[in-house]
């Protein structure tokens, strides 16, 4: 599924970069340019970043990582 219509980023892009370190929107929007241009998709992607925040790390890649 696509996140970011504007910068073609997919959710997995999104936790990938979770996996990678990149924790924060903010951090997101350096690494992938989410956010960057319309700004309609942050919540989205602020929403995977906390689902993959709240999953143990053993689970990712399962059923947490979609």
């Amino acid at each position: 599924m696509y996140v970011c219509i504007c910068q073609a980023v997919t959710e997995k892009q999104v936790r990938d970069a979770f996996e990678q370190g990149v924790h924060s929107l903010s951090a997101l929007r350096k690494h992938l340019g989410v956010a960057s241009e319309c700004g309609k998709c942050a919540r989205c992607a602020h929403g995977i970043l906390k689902e993959c925040r709240n999953c143990p790390a053993e689970a990712r890649g399962m059923s947490c990582a979609g």
